[in-house]
């Protein structure tokens, strides 16, 4: 049996406390690879070694693992729950052959759950659920299994071990298929489960499904090879039940990661960037993403990567065929946690890391031959929430500028920029806390420390009628003096910027005409209201006088500005603000709460549709009222909600809200001046 076969490569996703930290701490004590089980509360796991995780007690970062159970190979990712580290999930499930969710068994499916199933299910890749804390005051198996068939489907949704006891009673589980000992109180509960588990079996060949309809017996390795199958083409959601806490049903899970958890072989083909597909095998040229990037103060940039074809080995070239540049491997390195283990060779499903390559970039496409085309890009959620940095002492912002690149680099839902209008240096994420976990890594890790304000928002200004101007600029100081006038008119233009040259009888020469445009254009940069980008207006000049000594490029220019004003206060100039889509995931229980604050924050309501089992209210909303929303979405939803949001277009502020911003504007100016 080749290597690849034995290999099962998963990632522990779900809701934030559901214990997927505790289950792979477990599932390493039992495959030997750890002495014993660290706990979240005492800060000894093996995945939440960071620093920021110990003090949180919760993941804020994936974390690679590895270990061997019963001649099988695990590699898998434990995941953050938290909605705000999305990007730590989402990268790990790029390197996931399988998903395993974890719920728990008092709480039931979360935004967490939810964000889990929704990611493996784009990702096509076979999906699993663990219902824990089943031992648990208030645990309910069937009230959960029913909440998620609720959201998946009845016959969708199936267990494959079932519970025997509740609560502190919970003893034991059952396998559906196999086991003959089942309590009565439990009876029809597993002949209802095995039948559809039997069902979805049977379809999964014609011949099968025959001779299961005729009422023959179907032999059990018959069974599992069709029970795999119908894991493989996603039709089933497999559910095991289980205690972490007290290791009940989870060697009967680890059993099932063998026996029907997709190896990396078992997609036949991977897709790539450009559509084309290549086969997966462990011969031929070796392929792999990166999906994830660590800086290690000790030996700089760690590099995860997961092998999806092919095999690399230890100290030797590779390509990055993503930037065209070539590479070199050092040691090849299998992580548990912070530990690192040194192998010579690696190949399809490993996930695996290399220190110091040269430019590597998350979504980057290594490849053993230079021909070899590169995977599609990880796609990451916009930024929701931004925040206006600079440094706390003077002089030190591009330091700060320098080690934001870095954080970037590892975290690609981090985004770093110069906003071109408000001229402020904007740091993006997903919310308040992933934002300040940024800033506490400066100052952790780079030692400097930044300052946070909420950032300007980028209105604009435009016109509502049509308007003229006009402006002589005159200026004698001994010598050659400066001279030239301007006539123009201004018009609403839907188009954009519009510039237009109508003098006639050469009262403005033509060389002095591009002056003039420029003058407009520069004016355009700061409009009368709040000084903002003005847009959507055509601009025609259309007289103008000269002098042949004193007129001058610069004369035409500033007499174009002034008259530029003089038309825009007569042309009826109003505030636009950027309106942004919003989709808000929550549960039901939140739908009120929601949609009230939205409209209280001037919101329109464009629909509400089911995901995953969550409410997802879709609407637009000025990106004025959206600045704390991260932080308030999270006290509204006891952090069971989440959202997205990108920008849609620009609209009128209202009169009133108008008022008051220009009004804060021209006191600030006065402050200033």
């Amino acid at each position: 049996m080749k290597v690849a076969a034995k290999i099962r490569n998963f990632v522990v996703a779900g809701h934030g406390g559901s214990g997927k930290t505790s289950l792979s701490e477990l599932m390493l004590y039992k495959a030997g690879a750890i002495a014993r089980p660290g706990s979240v509360e005492s800060k000894t796991t093996v995945s939440d070694f960071m620093p920021d995780e110990q003090e949180k007690l919760s993941s804020i970062y994936s974390a690679a693992m590895n270990c061997v159970w019963k001649e099988h190979h695990f590699f898998f990712m434990d995941t953050p729950g938290y909605g705000e580290f999305v990007g730590e999930p989402l990268s790990a499930m790029a390197a996931a052959d399988n998903a395993l969710i974890v719920l728990d068994g008092v709480d039931g499916p979360l935004m967490g759950t939810a964000r889990g199933w929704k990611f493996s299910r784009l990702r096509g890749i076979p999906r699993f659920g663990l219902i824990n804390r089943l031992d648990r005051e208030r645990a309910d198996f069937r009230r959960v299994l029913e909440q998620m068939r609720k959201n998946h489907g009845r016959t969708v949704v199936i267990p494959l071990t079932c519970p025997v006891g509740s609560e502190s009673g919970f003893s034991r589980v059952v396998n559906v298929l196999f086991d003959k000992d089942i309590p009565p109180e439990i009876a029809d509960d597993v002949a209802e489960y095995r039948e559809l588990l039997m069902d979805a079996i049977a379809e999964t060949d014609e011949n099968l499904m025959e001779r299961y309809l005729g009422g023959e017996t179907i032999a059990d390795d018959e069974i599992m090879a069709g029970l795999k199958m119908a894991v493989l083409s996603c039709r089933i959601i497999p559910v095991f039940a289980g205690s972490v806490a007290k290791d009940i049903g989870i060697t009967e899970l680890m059993d099932n990661i063998i026996a029907i958890f997709a190896d990396p072989l078992a997609k036949k083909t991977i897709t790539l960037a450009d559509g084309e597909t290549m086969p997966v095998s462990e011969d031929g040229p070796g392929v792999a993403q990166i999906f994830k990037a660590i800086n290690d103060p000790f030996i700089g940039q760690l590099t995860l990567f997961k092998v999806q074809s092919g095999s690399f080995r230890a100290d030797s070239e590779v390509f990055n065929v993503s930037t065209g540049q070539k590479e070199r491997f050092g040691n090849l390195l299998l992580l548990n946690g912070k530990s690192q283990t040194v192998v010579p060779e690696i190949g399809p499903g490993v996930i695996a890391a290399v220190a110091k390559l040269k430019a590597p970039h998350v979504s980057d496409t290594l490849a053993t031959d230079a021909a070899v085309k590169p995977l599609p890009v990880i796609e990451f959620p916009h930024a929701t929430m931004s925040y206006a940095i600079t440094a706390a002492k003077s002089g030190e912002d591009e330091k700060i500028a320098a080690a934001l690149y870095k954080i970037a680099e590892c975290d690609p839902t981090v985004r770093v920029y110069r906003d071109e209008e408000t001229h402020e240096l904007l740091l993006s994420g997903m919310g308040d806390l992933h934002l300040h976990n940024v800033a506490r890594k400066l100052k952790d890790m780079y030692k400097v420390e930044a300052v946070l304000n909420t950032p300007k928002i980028p209105y604009r200004e435009t016109i509502t009628a049509s308007g003229e101007g006009h402006y002589r600029h005159k200026k004698q100081t001994g010598g050659s003096g400066q001279f030239a006038e301007v006539y123009l008119r201004i018009a609403y233009n839907e188009a954009g910027f519009e510039f237009a040259n109508e003098v006639v009888g050469g009262n403005i020469p033509k060389n002095f005409i591009p002056a003039v445009e420029k003058g407009v254009s520069e004016t355009l940069a700061k409009g009368p209201l709040v000084g903002c980008v003005v847009e959507r207006v055509k601009v025609t000049v259309y007289d103008g006088k000269y002098h042949p000594v004193d007129s001058n490029e610069m004369a035409f220019k500033i007499a174009a500005r002034m008259a530029f004003k003089d038309a825009m206060s007569k042309a009826k100039p109003v505030l636009l603000e950027p309106i942004m889509s919003v989709a808000v995931h929550i549960p039901d229980a939140y739908m009120g709460d929601i949609t009230g604050d939205l409209n209280h924050k001037r919101g329109r309501i464009l629909g509400i549709t089911v995901e995953e089992g969550m409410q997802v209210v879709n609407a637009e909303v000025p990106m004025a009222e959206m600045a704390r929303y991260a932080t308030e979405l999270r006290s509204m939803t006891q952090g069971r909600g989440s959202f997205e949001m990108d920008f849609a277009r620009y609209e009128q502020v209202p009169p009133n809200v108008a008022g008051e911003i220009i009004a804060k504007h021209q006191a600030e100016a006065e402050e200033e001046n």
